[in-house]
């Protein structure tokens, strides 16, 4: 296929996720939990999905509150989706079980193959289209520190031939890590780089306390490890340090985690803001939905969090 061979044109990758949240307007209505005690009952067996969370997800955190499931009270409050004010929402006030509620089947992918083998030839393309691209690119230019500040650090991790970076926009140390390294040689933002794949080796091969910033281009979904990726992400920022996870619908759908294919685009902002929750030493994580038209291009989400100061 073209786009495995380095082809320059902008391929449409397939839509990774099972009950895609693209038109906020028309979707009816999603079911957030946003609760996880047990109110003195349970809830209806849940379907295959529900907020698009795959039952086997769902139903542990049910187990771990104690829900019964089958009662007639529920533990889920209902919320709408309308513009970008749900997915800002949905990060708000959770209460997450105490033990992080994913098994080692929902990390499982189609292809378990090397990922060093599928990515060895180098794709020179953008894998959201250009709306997406430009709006991810303004949301950095409002929360990077000006180009050129004295002493800052930015690590682009799963990073490639384009960092989506404001244009121009430089620092002192701007560290690339990624799994080709035709890709990260022609990256204009990186002062260096790092060939690695993080899912055969998760710790990153800098010291504690390194950088200001880490970014993450759609790329999350296919983290086999995410809890010892975010924790290394945890050791390697200074404190009050920056993370910011993007991600759209689209993907290698075969190299895409089961629990990412199997739900949808509001649930994976409750499944990388888990990553954080679980990972430890970050503040609350946020959800933003900075999809530039949404139901007419492809659609774009940011989970961010802080390292604490204390961590």
């Amino acid at each position: 296929m073209a786009n495995f061979i380095g082809l320059r044109f902008q391929p449409r990758l397939q839509i990774c996720s099972s009950s895609s949240v693209t038109n906020h307007d028309t979707l009816s209505k999603l079911t957030l939990t946003k609760n996880w005690s047990n109110r003195g009952g349970g809830v209806k067996a849940p379907r295959r999905v529900v907020l698009g969370f795959g039952a086997s997800f769902l139903s542990q955190f049910m187990s771990m509150a104690g829900v019964v499931i089958g009662s007639n009270n529920s533990f889920i409050a209902s919320a709408r989706i309308k513009g970008s004010s749900s997915v800002d929402q949905i990060l708000k006030n959770v209460e997450w079980p105490e033990q992080f509620p994913f098994k080692e089947e929902d990390f499982q992918r189609y292809d378990e193959s090397p990922d060093s083998v599928f990515y060895d030839a180098p794709r020179f393309v953008t894998h959201i289209d250009d709306p997406a691209i430009a709006s991810l690119t303004k949301y950095y230019s409002t929360v990077f520190p000006p180009s050129n500040t004295a002493g800052v650090s930015i690590l682009d991790m799963c990073s490639s031939w384009v960092s989506h970076f404001p244009s121009g926009y430089k620092q002192e140390r701007v560290v690339g890590l990624g799994l080709n390294e035709e890709e990260l040689k022609r990256n204009p933002v990186l002062t260096e780089f790092v060939v690695q794949d993080l899912n055969v080796n998760p710790t990153l091969p800098f010291e504690d306390n390194s950088f200001d910033i880490i970014t993450n281009v759609v790329s999350v979904d296919y983290l086999k490890k995410p809890l010892d990726v975010f924790k290394e992400m945890r050791r390697t920022l200074r404190p009050g340090g920056l993370a910011i996870m993007s991600f759209s619908n689209r993907c290698f759908w075969t190299k895409a985690i089961s629990i990412w294919t199997s739900t949808g685009d509001a649930d994976h902002v409750m499944i990388v803001g888990s990553y954080f929750h679980y990972a430890g030493g970050f503040e609350p994580p946020q959800g933003v939905d900075i999809s530039p038209n949404p139901g007419r291009s492809d659609p774009m989400y940011i989970v961010y969090s802080r390292k604490l100061s204390t961590a």
